[in-house]
């Protein structure tokens, strides 16, 4: 009797620890963890990431010793939960779904349900959730296309970023949510056409608009058949531009069929016009309505392509720069991160490679009445001709011939007619472009300023001078000076060198409204083709990325 009691006592326990050992999680050790990390980084990347993307991930874990990134044993640290809810809205920011490893994800999670996952399976959610996460901070960093893939004409290098530095200290970050969020690009357009995507996206969603029906060009006052007043009228408010109920009525009563193209719906259209880079005359014609039959989802689709190319620029400009954007002939100069200064521009032709590229240089100094240098290409293309069927054309128009390097060139002299004008701005680099001032004022009058061989000309030269050199104690009227009576082939340096920004920004937000500009040298249509799942993702992607973020958030609170 003693013995079976003494038995039972020594059994108990062991009875006890056998039925607990089910809901028991048993921790494994750290160096078990890196051990099992270590081994997986010797693998191959998780599909889709990319290679570059993968030595991200192996920075990230040589900084942390191969130690866990998103776990505390056997349990998802709360950091996880903020990562997969940046997964699943990234499709807000038109990243693509597709492009992170989700699916992967939520089948290496599963098994964290159970008390005890093996070591290999929590390595696996560990290195999968650090390869999710690099590659988002990548694409929010850098973008998720190379430029170079879909234009030669692109040249400011995605790539300047700290990619490994930054991700490293969002991770390090007190508040991992909001270091998250600071991995976004930081410049004033990038929230405002996520709204804008959104809105498009519902405007798709529901079959968004019907090409105009034929007809004559319609002026204010015109009459016209209500079938083509209301379809123009649907057209407008699909995009905001006419309230629902305007106009009130689109008949003219005593025809029931016809209607006039009155005062509302004729403001209605400069507005589309403004906002779609049109000239603004109120007027409905061929190119207003070609512009309108543009579809919904392709206005969508370059809402997204243009978040992409501002994931292409620096993420710090500069605390004084100077901005120019090529498809909408504008020069907008920034100081301590406030515009200063908005001016128009000509920029290069669309044809015979007079397209002016998109780079980043510094400017470092600017000339007073310069000689114009004139290229070869256009010596050969147009002044020599010139002079060979007119002996006066080079006494005529200023230029005269010079031995340079042992060569034979022609160059314009300083003057008010110089092609140059009386200023030009100087941020050397590959292209041979510069800004300078111009002879021909009228051209700044066009609505479509691409005239010029690729330089690009300043309407109002002297105030970017007074931007340029006002903290070196130049006034305007000490530039002016300069500019019309002072020595010829001044050159003033800059004691601190201003970056220079030429983009090409075909989408953007301005006080709150939605403004497209024209595709100038049909740089859209690439671009827009490879972001189109990232415009409009597909229900399965956006689907399988709920599910993870609902995993996710089960096993945090578990």
């Amino acid at each position: 009797m003693i013995a079976t009691r003494v038995a039972l006592l020594v059994a108990l326990p062991v009875l006890w620890l056998s039925a607990m050992s089910s809901t028991l999680r048993v921790e494994p050790s750290q160096d078990s963890i890196r051990r099992a990390i270590a081994t997986r980084l010797r693998g191959t990347p998780p599909a889709p990431l990319t290679a570059d993307t993968w030595r991200h991930v192996h920075r990230l874990y040589d900084q942390a010793g191969d130690s866990s990134l998103w776990l505390d044993g056997t349990r998802l640290q709360r950091r996880a939960e903020s990562l997969t809810n940046a997964l699943a809205s990234a499709y807000t920011e038109a990243l693509r779904l597709d492009a992170y490893p989700l699916a992967a994800l939520r089948t290496a999670l599963a098994p964290l349900r159970d008390p005890s996952p093996t070591i290999t399976q929590l390595a696996d959610v560990d290195v999968l959730l650090t390869s999710a996460y690099a590659a988002l901070g990548e694409d929010r960093l850098t973008g998720q296309l190379n430029p170079k893939s879909i234009s030669r004409d692109w040249h400011i290098d995605p790539r300047e970023a700290k990619i490994d530095s930054l991700l490293a200290s969002a991770l390090n970050a007190a508040s991992f949510d909001s270091a998250l969020a600071t991995l976004q690009p930081p410049h004033e357009n990038y929230r405002p056409l996520q709204r804008e995507l959104a809105r498009y996206r519902e405007i798709v969603a529901v079959g968004g608009w019907m090409p105009q029906p034929g007809g004559g060009t319609l002026k204010p006052g015109d009459s016209t058949t209500t079938t083509r007043l209301t379809a123009l009228a649907t057209r407008l408010r699909a995009e905001g531009f006419l309230a629902e109920g305007e106009p009130a009525t689109l008949s003219d009563g005593s025809a029931p069929t016809r209607g006039s193209y009155d005062a509302i719906l004729a403001h209605a259209v400069a507005t589309y016009q403004q906002r779609h880079g049109l000239t603004v005359d109120s007027t409905f014609g061929p190119t207003t309505r070609a512009s309108m039959d543009v579809s919904a989802a392709f206005r969508l689709q370059e809402i997204a392509a243009n978040l992409e190319r501002l994931r292409w620029i620096p993420r710090r400009l500069g605390d004084r720069y100077v901005l120019v954007n090529v498809p909408t002939f504008s020069l907008t100069a920034y100081d301590g991160g406030k515009l200063a200064l908005t001016l128009k521009v000509i920029v290069g032709a669309e044809y015979r490679n007079r397209a002016t590229p998109t780079f980043s240089d510094s400017m470092s100094y600017v000339v007073f009445r310069p000689y114009w240098n004139v290229p070869t290409s256009i010596a050969t293309n147009e002044i020599w001709p010139s002079a060979r069927r007119d002996a006066t054309y080079l006494a005529r128009n200023n230029y005269e011939v010079v031995r340079t390097g042992g060569a034979t060139r022609i160059r314009q002299k300083p003057g008010p007619d110089n092609s140059l004008g009386l200023i030009k701005f100087i941020f050397p680099n590959d292209f041979s472009i510069y800004m300078h001032d111009t002879p021909t004022r009228e051209l700044f009058d066009q609505r479509v300023r691409a005239f010029s061989h690729g330089c690009i000309r300043v309407e109002h030269p002297e105030e970017l001078a007074e931007f340029v050199l006002g903290n070196q104690g130049w006034g305007i009227e000490q530039i002016l000076e300069a500019m019309q009576r002072g020595r010829n082939d001044q050159r003033v340096n800059l004691v601190h060198k201003l970056p220079v920004y030429i983009v090409y920004f075909t989408t953007y937000v301005v006080d709150g409204q939605l403004y497209f500009g024209p595709d100038l040298y049909d740089r859209d249509a690439r671009l827009v083709r490879a972001v189109a799942r990232a415009a409009m993702p597909t229900d399965a992607d956006l689907a399988g990325a709920e599910a993870l973020r609902e995993l996710v958030a089960e096993l945090v609170q578990r």
